[in-house]
């Protein structure tokens, strides 16, 4: 019965790890959908920043209540992986507690502790599920939270709960069969009170169901996260480290230039420069467009940051655009590349390269409306606990309609052509400038 036991274990874990795996090289094909960008310079600062932000969550104490409670969790599920480790060896090799007897005394303290971060996770747990659905926070319940976003945040939350249920059933089971068969307490500091109070009384074979149930119980519901993972905005828990380690250092204010754009003006400003040349061109080259259309018009780190974004939406929330009741959600510009981005790559990989759908992100994703009501003030990326930039998205889009289609506001168009005649916003001559010195 054993060996059948670690057979069905051995089967799930490398199935459930094949399926983990596959979807993450098709993310990864989605995020390659976009262009190339050099983001490999300045390696030391990039470590800091993700040690820092990723690692240290040190972004998150802009919001305190919310930052304990997501530190309990994140704690939590740094430590757990100790007791997952060994959860497996266990079901791999007919094992029970395999680090026990080697660890001894740092053992009793190692599980003692996940116990108590365990419990802290369960009290976070609720907090959250409370926030999400009885508090009415706004940030949760903005149009783009409906439907699979606020069931898939939820989802993950109740495989939480279940997974510290389990985790005590089978400790505090364990704690009283070892009580049960002559055994000192373990002497963990939750289930040496658990298995007593909850267990005692039970027959042995009762016992051995219960932990049994937890323990397959407890690693089942770790496969299950595994398996959904990819399909949730948790996946931030990975993609986190990448998308911290390559955000762009430039400071925020900065916007980037095209660089066949750069090139021309540069040309043009060079009195050395010989009017008539002809650059050099790659004649299989394929143009690049002014701005971004669809997914493949932005870079990879743009679509790296859709498929990070945790969906907590403290961007929307400290938009002005949107506070001031505008259609601007710089959290629904980033779902939006991430959902075109999985259709492409869908579509892509079921009729190849030439497949085409008529659609695109801008049009059929994210309007023109939207775009323009975004003032470029930066509020949505000083607010992202993972450094995501949606305003570059918004930059590109903007650029795209400005450059190729000739689509601006009537406005910006006014500005534009003063600009160009006048030499500044308003509509007066240059030699008008000063005449404001002569009025006393």
């Amino acid at each position: 019965m054993e060996i059948i036991s670690q057979i069905i274990f051995v089967l799930v874990l490398v199935g459930s790890s094949v399926f983990f795996g596959y979807n993450v090289k098709k993310i990864i094909a989605n995020i390659r959908l976009g262009r190339d960008e050099d983001r490999s310079d300045n390696k030391k600062e990039r470590w800091k920043t993700m040690a820092r932000v990723a690692l240290g969550q040190s972004k998150m104490t802009a919001r305190p209540v919310a930052a304990v409670l997501h530190i309990f969790i994140y704690v939590a599920f740094l430590f757990t992986q100790v007791e997952l480790i060994e959860i497996i060896i266990d079901g791999t090799f007919g094992t029970h507690r395999f680090f026990q007897p080697s660890l001894g005394g740092l053992y009793t303290f190692i599980i003692s502790l996940i116990e108590i971060l365990s419990f802290l996770a369960l009290i976070a747990t609720f907090g959250f599920l409370s926030r999400r659905n009885l508090l009415k926070i706004p940030r949760f319940h903005k149009s783009e939270m409906t439907g699979w976003p606020k069931l898939d945040g939820n989802i993950i939350l109740y495989l939480e709960f279940l997974l510290v249920m389990f985790i005590f059933t089978m400790n505090g089971a364990d704690e009283a069969i070892h009580l049960a068969e002559g055994h000192a307490s373990y002497g963990f500091v939750l289930s040496s009170w658990i298995g007593p109070a909850v267990f005692e009384g039970m027959s042995l074979d009762t016992l051995h169901l219960l932990e049994g149930i937890g323990w397959w119980g407890h690693i089942l519901t770790v496969f299950a996260f595994i398996c959904y993972l990819p399909y949730s905005k948790h996946l931030h828990i990975f993609f986190a480290f990448p998308n911290t380690f390559y955000t762009k250092l430039k400071p925020k204010g900065q916007f980037t230039n095209m660089e066949s754009v750069t090139n021309e003006v540069k040309l043009m400003l060079d009195p050395n420069a010989d009017p008539y040349a002809v650059p050099e061109v790659d004649p299989n080259a394929v143009p690049q467009k002014f701005g971004a259309k669809d997914v493949k018009d932005l870079t990879w780190v743009n679509i790296l940051n859709a498929y990070t974004c945790t969906e907590c939406g403290r961007c929307t929330s400290e938009c002005p655009a949107n506070i001031t009741g505008k259609k601007l959600s710089p959290r629904k510009i980033m779902m939006d590349v991430r959902d075109r981005a999985e259709e492409v790559g869908n579509g892509i990989r079921k009729e190849g390269e030439k497949w085409e759908d008529g659609k695109s992100l801008l049009g059929d994703y994210i309007t023109d409306e939207e775009i323009w009501a975004c003032t470029s003030c930066n509020a949505c990326v000083q607010a992202c606990p993972v450094n995501i930039d949606p305003l570059e998205i918004i930059m590109d889009l903007r650029r795209y309609l400005v450059m190729e289609e000739s689509k601006m506001p009537s406005e910006l168009a006014t500005m534009n052509t003063n600009i160009e005649n006048n030499q500044a916003p308003w509509q007066f001559s240059p030699s008008d400038r000063l005449n404001w010195k002569d009025e006393a």
